[in-house]
């Protein structure tokens, strides 16, 4: 796979990152019970198809996730660039709550690094803006843990042009990570063209809409999704957006069905068309889905196909 660079850094990273929140497991905005066996084995699979990088979280499930790629990493000879985040907390009673000062970032970076398994980690992110008054002190902290060496880039994620701007005036934005997908488009108007002038590399999180728009999704999966996996609590997995998005996602196979890829794989790839769009992170939990997303990246999308796109998501939701 062609690489692009992340922004001004140095970090050369693959159109498709691999996205490790869901296998976190169980947690408040988890995806359920997962099969760390097989969560290792997937890590693997995109690693030797080419995936270059993996995007995870301290507080994806409470830890889990950072220490299941370190288990999976312990038998990789080349390893791949590992980017996490800070900012949400939790007890001992496993309470989460969010906290951006110095000394809090401090002890999470300490605790990714040692649940990782590695010395450095290559790409640090507060993970939200909140408590949004906080976020030049965090900033402030990450650009002395890079001194130390402790990270080599620093970043944000589901900031504002306005947040960016504020941290921005202690120390450049290497990048930004935000939602983005045929259905969350609000990054288009401001925060893209804004990241695109100043070089501010994008990767954007849950290209398919966690999971609606992978072709997958039905009423009777999500109906029976477990008590314990967010996307039950998420308006766009109700009614009224959950026949338009469903709808969306047969265009998007329809379109797939001629490149012979999924719907999701079409949805990756209108996210990656967009030239202020750096790479994708892809949420992947079993073998079987890495090769089916990765056809995101052969695929080039007709501006017929794109027309089909647009023109569903600028229809009027009455008429649909």
């Amino acid at each position: 796979m062609n690489k692009k660079l992340l922004g001004k850094s140095t970090l050369e990273i693959t159109p498709i990152g691999f996205g490790a929140w869901a296998i976190g497991g169980p947690w408040r905005w988890g995806w359920g019970k997962q099969n760390d066996a097989e969560s290792i084995k997937t890590i693997h699979k995109a690693l030797d198809m080419g995936i270059n990088w993996i995007d995870t979280a301290a507080i994806y499930g409470l830890g889990h996730s950072e220490e299941i790629i370190r288990k999976a990493l312990n038998t990789v000879p080349n390893k791949p660039l590992i980017f996490t985040k800070c900012g949400l907390i939790w007890d001992s009673r496993n309470k989460i709550s969010n906290s951006l000062r110095r000394s809090s970032v401090e002890n999470e970076v300490d605790n990714s690094l040692r649940r990782l398994g590695v010395d450095v980690i290559d790409l640090y992110q507060i993970h939200w803006p909140n408590p949004n008054e906080e976020i030049e002190e965090a900033w402030e902290t990450m650009v002395e843990l890079q001194q130390k060496q402790k990270v080599r880039y620093i970043g944000v994620s589901n900031f504002s042009v306005e947040q960016i701007k504020r941290v921005e005036q202690k120390y450049p934005v290497t990048s930004l990570q935000p939602p983005y997908s045929p259905i969350d488009r609000h990054i288009e108007k401001e925060i893209l063209p804004y990241c695109q002038e100043k070089q501010i590399g994008v990767i954007n999180y849950s290209p398919m809409a966690s999971g609606l728009l992978s072709g997958k999704m039905t009423r009777e999966r999500i109906k029976n999704l477990p008590a314990d996996d967010w996307r039950r609590k998420s308006n766009h997995f109700r009614e009224p957006q959950l026949s338009r998005n469903l709808n969306l996602a047969e265009r998007l196979k329809k379109i797939g069905d001629r490149y012979d890829c999924t719907a999701g794989a079409v949805a990756i790839a209108w996210t990656l068309k967009n030239p202020a769009i750096t790479a994708a992170i892809v949420g992947l939990r079993k073998i079987d889905q890495v090769g089916s997303v990765l056809k995101a990246v052969e695929i080039e999308l007709t501006g017929e196909d794109i027309d089909i796109i647009e023109d569903f998501i600028n229809s009027d939701p009455k008429k649909d």
